[in-house]
């Protein structure tokens, strides 16, 4: 049996196929060992690197500066989902007025390195006397980067939709703006989730490029905790440390987006997709959702 791209391969084919993985496998793991033991060597896990786990203060810092993480995620997320649908509908209105500088601008945001954005808008535009804060600086850094990526995303699930669902609403009586956002968007929304999580989580990780500008977050608090002699500038263990934490948050933002999906498919009316009317059905089925 063969598919359009590959075919499907023989006994020989998957044993070889086992084969490799094993030995990949077994070559990450030998070069995680590798690192530990380097580690190990060099004294970072030593009980004297770990003793600033134990002081109330340096808890109670690190989980405030995990909120002050989360906080700019949390706003910058957002503020990025809307910024690309808004985009999204610019690049497909039908007016050059709108399409032209919704590509303008979502060509320019994507092009610019985020660390530049970041520095642009703290200290570019706070020499020209227009401030921004380090936390709103972070946060319209992230948004403007993001937003113009996901409003990519969006524009690509509503073109990947078949024509005839924007037909049949139109059939209906819908005006555009009533079948961009009651008919398509959403069923694009549904298609591109799991893209759109993971540029979220890329969202989430670039927060710690905020240390950079000494916004007060996880990142930057393992920097300065990691060089204090008192606590024998333990920065691997507080890297060790800050990385499983990320790897939990983004894992946590994973499995909600998995949860989501499968609460949504289970949601989801049963209809005829099939029949002579199967395009005027998808359309009700959502604009009744």
């Amino acid at each position: 049996m063969s598919s359009v791209l590959f075919d499907v391969p023989g006994p020989r084919a998957r044993l070889r196929y086992r084969l490799y993985a094993v030995l990949g496998g077994a070559a990450v793991l030998a070069l995680i060992g590798f690192v530990l033991y380097r580690f190990y060597d060099s004294g970072q896990f030593e009980p004297r690197m770990w003793e600033w786990v134990q002081y109330q203060q340096v808890q109670v810092e690190l989980l405030q500066r995990l909120g002050n993480t989360l906080k700019a995620f949390a706003l910058a997320a957002l503020a990025a989902v809307l910024l690309g649908a808004v985009l999204a509908a610019g690049r497909l209105s039908d007016h050059a007025a709108l399409r032209v500088p919704a590509m303008v601008v979502v060509e320019i945001f994507r092009a610019i390195p985020l660390l530049i954005m970041i520095f642009l808008l703290y200290f570019g535009l706070g020499s020209a006397g227009f401030g921004f804060s380090q936390f709103m600086a972070v946060v319209v850094g992230l948004t403007l980067y993001n937003g113009s990526v996901l409003a990519e995303v969006f524009r690509a699930g509503v073109a990947s939709l078949p024509r005839g669902q924007a037909e049949a609403a139109y059939a209906l009586g819908m005006r555009k703006t009533q079948v961009m956002v009651q008919v398509l968007l959403p069923q694009a929304l549904r298609a591109m989730l799991p893209t759109i999580i993971s540029q979220l989580v890329v969202l989430l990780k670039d927060t710690a490029l905020g240390f950079i500008i000494n916004y007060e977050e996880l990142l930057n608090y393992v920097k300065y905790l990691g060089t204090q002699g008192q606590f024998g500038r333990p920065l691997v263990p507080m890297t060790i440390v800050a990385g499983a934490m990320y790897i939990a948050m983004c894992l946590l933002l994973t499995w909600l987006a998995t949860w989501l999906e499968k609460r949504n498919r289970r949601s989801r009316k049963v209809i005829d997709r099939d029949g002579p009317n199967a395009a005027e059905n998808v359309v009700l089925s959502n604009v009744s959702a």
